[in-house]
């Protein structure tokens, strides 16, 4: 069975004129109101949900997430066919649990473990 794209994100250096952009140019409704400083995008019913974050030294652009049962036994699968586990396996509390990693081609990519 493949594993499905569930999760985007948006990192950008200027947090609120990015929001400000999606908002004015695809009528997404971005709600930052947490404490973590992350806009949640939800698509009420057609296509995925996703996130807009502030961008850090070492963040991508865009990042997408897959979801899998396990997120150590993705990342050693990743690892043998040539990529590279840049976040270990993490959870944030009451949230999500997730992990990154790099493909061969450098581009990071993040897990979520299935709920």
């Amino acid at each position: 069975m493949s594993r499905p794209v569930v999760h985007f994100e948006i990192h950008a250096r200027d947090f609120g004129r990015i929001t400000d952009f999606y908002s004015k140019a695809f009528d997404w409704t971005v709600d930052a109101d947490n404490p973590m400083n992350y806009g949640i995008v939800q698509n009420e019913g057609e296509g995925i949900n996703g996130g807009i974050a502030q961008r850090g030294d070492d963040d991508p652009g865009v990042m997408f997430y897959i979801a899998v049962p396990d997120l150590q036994a993705a990342l050693d699968q990743v690892e043998a066919a040539g990529g590279k586990t840049v976040l270990e396996p993490m959870e944030i509390p009451g949230m999500v649990s997730l992990a990154r990693f790099a493909d061969p081609e450098g581009n990071l990519i993040g897990l979520v473990k299935e709920q």
